[in-house]
């Protein structure tokens, strides 16, 4: 008994000296990021805003609102067209690829079933091609068109108003007011309802 009593008084101090350094009660606690969090504010603000296609502002062709390039030419039926001599009247000036092809047969027709509406509104109607006279006499006759087409067939008077021209010029039309300004420009156009737009460009008293 007493060797063991020696024993425990030997090692005391080491018990003493190892609670001292013993490790306090764990309690888990939710780990700590290093990495900053994104605030969905500035993160919102950084990105471009989109905008409605319905509220986007139409495009405005550049000729709109400018002079009519002026022109001079002779028309299928002998008559002299000088653009600049029709101010005060509404005009319409379309050019189109050929005479006799499928699509510009239906526009130039088109034209002509919507003639009564359009003569009432006084304006004066223009088509213009690379064709030559004669070919827009017998276009004229052939189908009953009672509107003026004159010759282009180099495209200045084409390139006058930016219409591409290789040969042909592109569809597109203009409709310039009673003051020669030109109001509107069909870039693009549908055949089949294009004579119907201009009835409604032309009812707004261009």
């Amino acid at each position: 008994m007493a060797e063991r009593a020696g024993d425990k008084g030997t090692w005391a101090p080491l018990f003493a000296l190892a609670a001292s350094f013993a490790l306090p009660p764990f309690s888990p606690s939710p780990p700590t990021s290093t990495v900053p969090s994104l605030s969905a504010a500035p993160l919102a603000a950084s990105l471009p805003s989109a905008t409605p296609s319905s509220q986007m502002a139409p495009e405005v062709d550049e000729l709109v609102g400018r002079p009519a390039p002026d022109f001079a030419a002779t028309a299928q039926d002998g008559s002299a067209v000088h653009l600049s001599a029709l101010r005060g009247k509404a005009v319409v000036v379309y050019f189109y690829p050929k005479d006799e092809t499928p699509g510009c047969t239906k526009e130039a027709c088109a034209f002509r079933d919507a003639w009564d509406a359009l003569a009432k509104t006084g304006a004066v109607l223009i088509g213009v091609s690379a064709d030559t006279l004669d070919s827009h006499k017998s276009f004229a006759a052939h189908h009953g068109l009672p509107f003026l087409l004159i010759s282009d067939p180099d495209g200045s008077i084409g390139r006058s108003y930016g219409v591409p021209f290789q040969h042909y010029h592109a569809r597109q039309t203009f409709v310039i007011g009673h003051g020669g300004i030109v109001r509107k420009a069909y870039r693009r156009v549908d055949v089949t309802q294009h004579a119907q737009e201009i009835l409604g460009d032309l009812a707004q008293g261009y």
